[in-house]
């Protein structure tokens, strides 16, 4: 997208803020970035992260992605061991983006994420510190939080579990 785009690597970081040497791991598939980041790639690009993942642009009213048919977005091997799924990539144009996340249950540490809209998780599976901002929230299975996803945030999980969480990004035009 970027060459056909005529940018090149230098002018996408400009726009970004990332470095041209991140860039070029990530379009060689040598770093697997977090959503955030792909947020910021995507809309200096002037596309959604479902477009950088090949969705067509055919005009759709419903779309079904079956658990089969979920794509990774950022696998096992990232920094803090996050792995997240699609979940309605087949829906070209939408303004929300809704993933899977898993979080490592010996995580101790994480990104800390920030980007333009809202987010809600619903907790599936362990607990979990979330904080966003000077604030901090337990949230157990079947809690749900909503929030500006424009204030830094992250969560971390409680007692050694795998923390699993349905994610739904709100992109604003």
């Amino acid at each position: 997208m970027r060459t056909s785009q005529g940018l090149s690597l230098d002018a996408l970081a400009h726009k970004t803020g990332l470095s041209k040497g991140y860039l070029s791991k990530v379009e060689n598939s040598d770093k697997a970035p977090p959503v955030s980041t792909l947020l910021i790639i995507a809309k200096s690009l002037g596309v959604t992260i479902s477009e950088i993942f090949g969705e067509g642009q055919e005009k759709v009213t419903a779309a079904v992605v079956t658990k089969a048919e979920r794509k990774p977005v950022a696998r096992d091997g990232t920094v803090f061991g996050y792995s997240y799924e699609t979940l309605a990539h087949k829906y070209p144009g939408k303004r929300m983006e809704p993933y899977i996340l898993t979080i490592p249950g010996d995580s101790a540490e994480s990104a800390v994420f920030q980007h333009q809209g809202e987010e809600m998780m619903l907790l599936i599976e362990g607990s979990m510190h979330f904080f966003h901002g000077k604030e901090e929230f337990i949230l157990h299975p079947g809690d749900c939080i909503y929030c500006d996803s424009g204030i830094e945030h992250y969560g971390l999980p409680i007692n050694g579990q795998d923390v699993k969480i349905l994610m739904v990004i709100y992109l604003p035009e």
